[in-house]
């Protein structure tokens, strides 16, 4: 768990077509200024709020679950599961807490359905139940426990909410975050209704929470590490191998394809081009820039009760405790995007993401134990709302065969956006390989050559000399809104896997 990020402070922009002109801004603010910035306006948009928990209860939350009635639950990493009344009122200070149940092993990942709650234990996948309506369960069936532990205490299972067709999504970490000790360590698997174990994606390190994307396609988080130059969220294609080749030994369980053969000290672009299965992260999240430690993953599906990001991946950040937003795309079959500093300032590391899809209530919970963060409490339960006013932002990147396309939240100023100096670009990568994490390497400065603006403001077409397939592009711009208003988080990294064909 790292600290966090580097934020640039040139503001991104929008314009008519324009030739080259003076060089790119360089200035930048330091991080804690960036952040302190950044976070002093976000009182502006975004309301955030300590929900309390039960008094004299150690509450490290490792989940959340939405229940009928605006009721919410959190499972605790100590094992308890509470159900608070209250959470969305104005008046916290009158919430109301029941002990659902206790004794669970680590829930990490949780969710309601037909008058149960499920729940992703360390060593199983359960369902619980109250029978007799006294708010307390009194029923627990084990659903699927075909995975193995060792004991080690970083055998984490992070589970989904079911997909379409009712299977829940798990991710198993390796055990100690570098070895296998145990069955299917390192792997997905889909748990079916009736309890079957399927496997799903092999390659997977240190997962840091796990969920669906609009279309209905998983992702996960992992965490820099052995095999991983930095953090990512990653997709977890059926069939797929993530990176790292820890936990293969499980393949000799099941009819999955064989995994790749590896060479430490190459690129991922090198690798998996040798091998199909191999699917690279969708956007890398910047060690030390972005954040050290990605943790719950949310789908913003509010229909704008949020703000205008319908449709993207919100990121929780422990070591930051922080929430990144990440706007995807598919080029040529494979995700990729760009993430985008969002949200700060909460009370402790985070660890779930929850989003209510009714109302765009986000709640986050969160612990200190075991890792520090910026939030300096030893766990949080907090939520988040959307206070009607629409920041200037980067809502997101397109890649294109030249260049990529940025869309705005407001209009920009049109002559500012039209001078390429108001941009400013970098590309790196790092080096696949099996010692631990990755320096930025194979660094370039990548050319805007020119920019255009959409006729609405809302686009700004950077045409530039320089893409590298393979690489994080980041992009930091220097503009402001056409009523003058500065972006809110003026830079970018986006993960250019695949550059489309030029149409």
């Amino acid at each position: 768990m790292k600290h966090a990020s580097v934020i640039a402070l040139l503001a991104f922009a929008a314009g008519l077509c324009a030739a080259p002109a003076k060089a790119p801004k360089k200035g930048k603010l330091v991080p804690a200024e960036a952040v302190k910035a950044a976070e002093a306006r976000q009182q502006e948009f975004y309301e955030r709020v300590e929900i309390p928990t039960p008094a004299g209860e150690v509450c490290e939350v490792g989940s959340i679950a939405l229940l009928p009635g605006k009721k919410v639950a959190i499972g605790t990493r100590r094992g308890d599961v509470w159900v608070v009344e209250g959470a969305y009122d104005a008046d916290l200070s009158k919430v109301k807490w029941t002990k659902y149940a206790s004794n669970l092993h680590e829930p990490l990942g949780m969710y309601w359905k037909d008058g149960s709650l499920f729940a992703m234990q360390r060593p199983e996948f359960t369902r619980l139940t109250d029978r007799d309506g006294d708010g307390r369960a009194d029923r627990f069936e084990t659903i699927c426990s075909k995975w193995g532990v060792s004991g080690d205490y970083h055998e984490y299972a992070f589970g989904s909410d079911p997909d379409k067709d009712g299977n829940v999504w798990a991710v198993f970490c390796l055990t100690g975050s570098f070895h296998a000790h145990a069955p299917w360590r390192g792997w997905c698997a889909r748990i079916t209704p009736d309890g079957k174990f399927i496997p799903t994606a092999s390659g997977i390190r240190s997962p840091g929470g796990i969920g669906a994307n609009a279309e209905g396609d998983f992702f996960y988080t992992d965490n820099q590490g052995v095999w991983n130059g930095s953090s990512s969220l990653k997709w977890l294609r059926p069939g797929s191998f993530q990176g790292n080749p820890t936990g293969n030994k499980s393949h000799a369980l099941a009819d999955f394809p064989a995994p790749p053969e590896l060479q430490s000290g190459s690129r991922i672009l090198t690798e998996r081009l040798k091998d199909p299965t191999f699917v690279p992260p969708a956007a890398f999240l910047p060690h030390g820039k972005v954040g050290n430690s990605p943790s719950g993953v949310a789908c913003d599906m509010a229909r704008g009760k949020f703000g205008p990001w319908q449709g993207q991946m919100l990121v929780g950040e422990q070591t930051a405790s922080q929430v990144q937003r990440v706007a995807l795309e598919r080029v040529n079959g494979l995700y990729q995007g760009a993430v985008f500093h969002f949200l700060g300032g909460f009370e402790a590391g985070l660890v779930p993401v929850r989003m209510d899809q009714e109302d765009g209530t986000l709640f986050v919970g969160g612990t200190n134990r075991g890792w520090g963060s910026r939030g300096s409490k030893p766990f949080t339960f907090e939520r988040v709302r959307f206070k009607g006013k629409t920041p200037f932002e980067m809502r997101a990147i397109a890649a294109k065969s030249d260049g990529f396309e940025i869309e705005f939240t407001h209009p920009v100023d049109a002559a500012e956006a039209a001078d390429v100096a108001s941009y400013s670009l970098d590309a790196f990568t790092y080096i696949y390989q099996s010692s631990y994490g990755s320096p930025e390497v194979d660094q370039s400065e990548p050319v805007v050559k020119s920019a255009s603006v959409s006729a609405d403001g809302l686009r700004v077409r950077l045409v530039i000399d320089g893409l590298v397939r393979g690489h994080v592009h980041h992009i930091v711009a220097d503009v402001k809104s056409k009523t003058g208003e500065a972006l809110w988080h003026p830079e970018a990294w986006y993960t250019l896997n695949e550059i489309p064909a030029a149409k």
